[in-house]
């Protein structure tokens, strides 16, 4: 578990390689002023950023994995497996962001005793929430849908659940098989799902074995919930505060967005879920307690923002050796009140699985 401290005044904007040399960053989806809440900072005028940018650039930048030290993902060892509780319910664990890396996941599972070396649920009454972002960027997205859509009528068979929340991926990827080259108003000149898809990591072969059950349940999937105290959600980002005053709320607005259809609305959707930053710096914590108050919950668990990003963990563009990242666990922040649980398995840092509470 790491901590760090704020790196500056900025929130929700897009990081560059260059910005972890001289902190400052793009804004990742434009500006946005329909509603401002704790934590967003508008950049001064010098500063300002065009005219309803939109995340057609990449909204983070990747390593690739083949320019960093690789370290092997060595067969976890025989599990044991996950304690249970006498009565009630079983422990719980959080997923961060996999983006397609079914043999990390499948490694991290493990090794935290919630399948077997066959890969099956062995974790009795465990619960398990996946935080979004299943596809892009990695080898085998639907293979990693395929999984959890399994794990989780395993584990309800077996007394215990595997849920998920929705990320920006996943309506990316609805988005570009629903609209394809459709365009949509972004605010800044001709924009479409297909054209950000690939340029935030589509992978043809996810497309090409992308079929109707799966897109149904990514449509399904719930964007925040809360358990034991921990509110849920996938980005850091106070733009849920747009959807509803309640949990239900913010889940039915956005399945009856879904569920109309319009590439408009989609689209604002998706570049809302694709802010970030929020929690981090001057102002985080407030912008923290406001989803606290407003949806419930101590904390707030989430990924999008892998944490190399939020400490300053990443290689130089100057082209000198980097062995990657350094993440051995979640990155606790804005006054204790936020954990993050993107460990950057798509700069070769580390998928986490990890149980809550943290042991501190």
């Amino acid at each position: 578990m790491t901590q760090g401290a704020g790196q500056g005044p900025e929130a929700e904007r897009t990081a560059t390689l260059r910005d972890f040399r001289v902190p400052a960053y793009v804004h990742e989806t434009g500006p946005y002023v329909q509603h401002v809440h704790p934590g967003d900072v508008v950049p001064p005028a010098d500063e300002a950023y065009p005219e309803g940018y939109t995340p057609t650039q990449r909204d983070l930048p990747v390593i690739n994995r083949g320019d960093t030290l690789q370290v092997p993902v060595e067969p976890a060892p025989v599990p044991a497996p996950a304690p249970q509780p006498a009565t009630g319910p079983g422990p719980l664990y959080v997923v961060g962001d996999v983006h397609g890396y079914l043999d990390e996941l499948m490694a991290a599972l493990q090794e935290q005793g919630l399948i077997d070396a066959s890969g099956q649920w062995c974790a009795g009454t465990a619960r398990l929430w996946f935080l979004g972002d299943f596809t892009d960027r990695g080898p085998d997205g639907i293979g990693v849908i395929d999984l959890v859509m399994r794990l989780s009528a395993e584990a309800a068979a077996a007394g215990g659940y595997c849920k998920a929340l929705m990320g920006n991926h996943e309506l990316l990827l609805l988005g570009a098989k629903r609209f394809g080259d459709t365009p949509v108003n972004s605010g800044a000149g001709t924009a479409t799902f297909q054209a950000a898809w690939l340029l935030n990591g589509g992978q043809k072969t996810d497309m090409d074995r992308l079929q109707d059950h799966h897109l149904q349940w990514m449509a399904r999937l719930d964007a925040v919930e809360e358990v034991d105290g921990y509110l849920l959600l996938h980005s850091d980002t106070t733009a849920y505060l747009d959807y509803g005053d309640s949990i239900e709320a913010v889940n039915d607005t956005v399945r009856e967005a879904l569920t109309r259809n319009d590439a408009d609305e989609v689209w604002d959707l998706f570049r809302k879920f694709t802010k970030r930053f929020s929690f981090r710096d001057e102002g985080g914590a407030d912008a923290v307690r406001s989803l606290l108050d407003t949806y419930g919950g101590t904390r707030v668990v989430h990924g999008h923002s892998p944490i190399p990003y939020l400490l300053g963990q990443v290689g130089s563009e100057d082209g000198e050796e980097s062995t990657g990242p350094i993440v051995d666990g979640p990155h606790v922040y804005a006054d204790g009140l936020a954990i993050a649980m993107d460990g950057g398995v798509t700069m070769a840092g580390k998928l986490l699985v990890q149980q809550l509470p943290l042991n501190s």
